[in-house]
């Protein structure tokens, strides 16, 4: 447990830090804290917050840097954002994919850094199937969406089924649960088709399943901003082994995905500080991030990718405006 001394030193550490990218020394600190302690005294706190892997001290430079944990406490206990006037415009409702975007690119702008958003996860639903018959027990599914968006999955059937057995199973999909979720179809599969023989019940099983796969990854979309944001950034622009790491991150998107829907899954705005857990896979990146909702009902999240060395205070304010404002846009108000 740190004492209150200890705790505005290491503020005072993080903040210069932040402000000025170099190692703090115990001179810079005396005089940003505005402590009237001997430089002794502050070498002393500075050494205690090394042992306790709050600060580290950068090869052979006299100064410190905060660490994974300082950064995490800073940002936990000691972190006062200063509301300021952002100017943020409005998001025209006209498209969804339009706000996504505009809200993407909104983050860039203002945070100076990257802008992720992951497009709004909307209920799986189906307006039409089929089924195709490629070989033993191996079958093609072709889903229709309501904007007739087409998705196709190859599945494996414990049984083999002729083709007039698959027109009969999606035909009574069609009659009976077109235009239904697929979470509703599964429930009521459970149910409803006593009347079908087993066998078909079980393809019908297997093909919901494989909608359901198919519509969400077909939805799994983040919309990146300002990747080029990073080459002005000196904690990337002078090694390009950090800024390549990061340039893999924003390609892959799998990463980004599940940091995202982690995000989603708590209210309010969330900071994830590179190296202090796999969430954030590169010790030099951190992620701002808020969900945003769509009439009153989370649908998505966005945030911002930066240095660990970012204006946490501003970042929350961007993060969390930019939020509202898609939620805002999106959102059907009568």
């Amino acid at each position: 447990m740190l004492d209150d001394r200890a705790k505005l030193l290491l503020k005072a550490l993080v903040e210069r830090y932040i402000a000025e990218g170099q190692p703090v020394g115990s001179r810079t600190l005396s005089r940003a804290s505005g402590l009237e302690l001997s430089p002794a005294t502050i070498r002393n706190v500075m050494s205690d917050l090394e042992d306790l892997g709050l600060i580290a001290s950068p090869h052979t430079s006299a100064g410190r840097i905060p660490t994974a944990r300082g950064y995490r406490l800073f940002v936990d206990t000691m972190l006062t954002a200063q509301r300021e006037h952002l100017a943020a415009p409005s998001l025209p409702p006209d498209q969804p994919q339009r706000v996504i975007a505009n809200a993407a690119q909104l983050l860039s702008n203002l945070s100076h850094f990257v802008g992720v958003v992951m497009a709004p996860r909307r209920t799986s639903v189906f307006r039409h199937i089929e089924f195709l018959r490629l070989s033993e027990r191996r079958y093609l599914v072709i889903i229709v969406s309501p904007d007739g968006d087409v998705q196709n999955r190859v599945v494996f059937t414990d049984s083999d089924y002729t083709q007039q057995q698959l027109v009969e199973a999606a035909n009574f999909l069609n009659a009976h649960y077109a235009g239904l979720a697929i979470e509703q179809v599964r429930e009521r599969l459970k149910t409803e088709v006593e009347q079908l023989r087993g066998e078909i019940v079980q393809l019908m099983h297997t093909a919901v399943d494989a909608s359901s796969e198919a519509l969400e990854q077909a939805q799994g979309e983040v919309v990146i901003s300002g990747e080029r944001n990073l080459l002005e950034v000196s904690d990337f622009s002078s090694d390009m082994t950090h800024l390549r790491k990061a340039f893999e991150l924003f390609e892959q998107k799998t990463q980004l995905m599940r940091l995202l829907d982690i995000s989603s899954q708590a209210e309010g705005v969330r900071i994830f500080i590179g190296g202090e857990s796999q969430v954030v896979p590169f010790e030099e990146l951190s992620v701002v991030s808020s969900p945003y909702e769509v009439d009153g009902q989370i649908v998505g999240t966005l945030g911002v990718i930066g240095p660990t060395r970012m204006p946490y205070d501003r970042m929350i304010q961007i993060v969390d405006i930019t939020a509202k404002l898609v939620s805002n846009a999106l959102s059907h108000h009568k």
